[in-house]
């Protein structure tokens, strides 16, 4: 891009120097490297979400191939692996919501207390520990226990994927991967508990046979289809019987998705100009195009040069949209577009200023994270840019020992980090920083202790963070597992807390899981949240709507706790997967696929994604 003026109003930051080593410009997929998550269910204990990691033997996205009629209804047949993910519009930018009822008298006990905490601009950090994991929880139930009543910090809730709606240009943000919203406290949500609030299985779709790891990630609901990446295409599915109603093919693999969709149902892609093919596997993220996801149609595509890859295609690994403009990030670079035609809008520019843009968010607004300096004296920026032109409109400098940043909201302005690689789990976040968007003020910072909130973002992605929703002028994280009433095992639980964006401050209500089930929020509906309650082993999963002031439970939906439907639904990793909700509809898939095992059990089985829906 052409390089923009200096911000205005440039906020005093930290002098630069020893902001650790810069990212390692080693061949990508545009895809960042594809991390596989842990072999097993829901509270499998997982490691690093930001770092590479290996996966199992014969990946967790092995192909099964389903008894007949399955375990709900019939499995669609591929065509040309068009596997997708289901993506619905959103009509706004503020955070999603459920609409405020009468929580049901689940009877669950109130689980632990925890301190407020009082983090300020310019309150020091906590220390912060590594995670740990469910099954260390059962261990030392009582050691944790105590921990976990000491200090407060703070849990980032998402889309976004990750998890929940995906956001909307047009007015709503805070979906699949989690950017955050504007809507006031009390404004309430559009989603209503359907007539029949139990659910049945909708469709499930058989993994499709891969040769080596490929990414799948991204999924988009409309009020037609589900629609989800699949091998060298996107497929929209019908919402009822999971068959492809539309197939759009691409010459290579799709390596970046946007989180957000249009007011008409467009979207952005990343793909690969080729197929790839063994024993490499392997070709570059180039390709930048929109998908309008009502007709399967590619509107338009394109690639541009510049930045580090001269005068070769520049190479990205995210993608976003906010208005008219669709942003591309990378080690090449930053570059965007037009929405409507492609046409550039800058271009990666040759780092004489050893300055690249890494990646942007995108939502009500567009910010992008900067890393400028040498090697060894690297710092980060924040800036908040027009879309249109690219001009920073105000710039915060993250403090010193940030390697990489995270946006969570774009308006609000919330920025995630690990400052000085203090978090220790893998986790990509040891703070949260509230920003004013049109100073570059820092307004505050919140401390989120590893060892209490659940949140988390892949450090090397700029717009990825998964269950921290921000919305009603707060950000609500969920808290990490822990003994339910009873310390029995199999009884943990948590909570969802929220902090004040105004002053750092823990809010004094929450929303209580009850024993035995780990909340998840997903993303916002107005004032509400909407959450996924993972189930113990005996039960289905739930969605329900929070409201964002009162912290009421509103029971949307309730999964079968059959055992054929109940291994299906927790056979998706906790962070390996994505988790989409509207209208009565409820949406699990895989992210990441890999060689199918040499054999595996039919009790077993695994799939691309399992749709419920509200029974009649």
């Amino acid at each position: 891009m052409t390089q923009p003026p200096p911000p205005p109003n440039q906020p005093p930051g930290p002098p630069p120097g020893g902001f650790g080593a810069p990212q390692d410009p080693g061949p990508q997929d545009g895809h960042g490297v594809p991390q596989g998550p842990p072999p097993g269910g829901f509270g499998a204990p997982q490691d690093g979400f930001g770092a590479p990691q290996d996966p199992p033997p014969g990946g967790f996205g092995a192909p099964q191939d389903p008894p007949p009629g399955g375990f709900g209804a019939p499995a669609p047949s591929p065509q040309g692996q068009p596997y997708g993910y289901p993506q619905q519009p959103q009509p706004q930018y503020p955070p999603y919501g459920y609409p405020q009822q009468a929580p049901p008298a689940y009877g669950y006990p109130a689980p632990p207390q925890y301190p407020q905490a009082q983090p300020g601009p310019q309150g020091p950090a906590a220390p912060s520990g590594g995670r740990i994991s469910a099954q260390l929880w059962i261990v030392i139930a009582a050691v944790i226990t105590v921990v976990l009543l000491i200090g407060g910090s703070v849990w980032y809730v998402n889309s976004g994927g990750d998890n929940g709606r995906n956001d909307t240009a047009k007015g709503e943000s805070g979906g699949a991967q989690g950017t955050g919203g504007t809507t006031g406290a009390g404004a309430g949500g559009k989603e209503k508990p359907p007539a029949n609030t139990r659910s049945q299985v909708a469709f499930q779709l058989p993994v499709p046979k891969v040769p080596d790891i490929t990414d799948v990630s991204g999924s988009w609901l409309t009020g037609k289809a589900y629609v989800k990446p699949g091998v060298d295409s996107v497929v929209g599915y019908d919402l009822d019987k999971g068959t492809p109603v539309w197939t759009l093919s691409l010459p290579g693999q799709v390596c970046g998705a946007s989180r957000h969709v249009t007011p008409d149902n467009r979207t952005a892609i990343l793909f690969e100009a080729a197929k790839r093919v063994p024993p490499k596997y392997y070709e570059k993220c180039t390709e930048v195009g929109v998908i309008d996801l009502d007709t399967g149609k590619l509107v338009w595509s394109t690639s541009v040069t510049g930045g580090s890859a001269g005068d070769g295609k520049a190479r990205f690994s995210e993608v976003t949209l906010s208005g008219s403009t669709v942003a591309v990030g990378g080690l090449d670079g930053g570059a965007a577009f037009d929405l409507a035609n492609g046409n550039p809008r800058w271009k990666p520019q040759t780092k004489t200023d050893n300055c690249y843009d890494m990646g942007y968010g995108g939502g009500p607004a567009l910010a992008v994270a900067r890393k400028c300096g040498p090697y060894g004296s690297q710092t980060v920026t924040i800036q908040n840019i027009n879309p249109t032109t690219g001009a920073p409109i105000s710039e915060y400098k993250m403090p010193k020992g940030v390697d990489y940043a995270s946006i969570v909201s774009t308006k609000p302005l919330v920025v995630a980090a690990d400052v000085g690689d203090t978090a220790g789990d893998g986790s990509g976040i040891s703070d949260f920083f509230s920003i004013d968007e049109q100073t570059g003020k820092l307004k505050a910072k919140i401390t989120a202790d590893a060892d209490r909130y659940a949140a988390r973002c892949r450090s090397t992605k700029v717009e990825s963070c998964t269950q921290a929703l921000v919305g009603n002028g707060r950000l609500y994280l969920p808290t990490e597992e822990h003994d339910g009433s009873t310390g029995e095992y199999g009884d943990e639980t948590n909570e969802i807390v929220s902090f004040d964006l105004a002053t750092g401050k823990m809010g004094s209500g929450k929303a209580d899981a009850g024993d035995r089930y780990t909340l998840m929020p997903l993303r916002m509906d107005g004032g509400n949240l909407i959450a996924y309650k993972q189930p113990p082993y005996d039960k289905g999963g739930r969605i329900v709507s929070i409201d964002g002031t009162s912290f009421k439970e509103t029971l949307l939906l309730e999964n079968p706790s059959d055992k054929a439907v109940r291994n299906a639904e927790t056979g998706f990793t906790e962070n390996g997967s994505e988790y989409r909700y509207a209208d009565g509809r409820f949406f699990v898939s895989q992210t990441l696929l890999s060689k199918p095992r040499e054999s595996s059990s039919t009790d077993d089985k695994e799939y691309l994604a399992v749709a419920f829906r509200a029974a009649p």
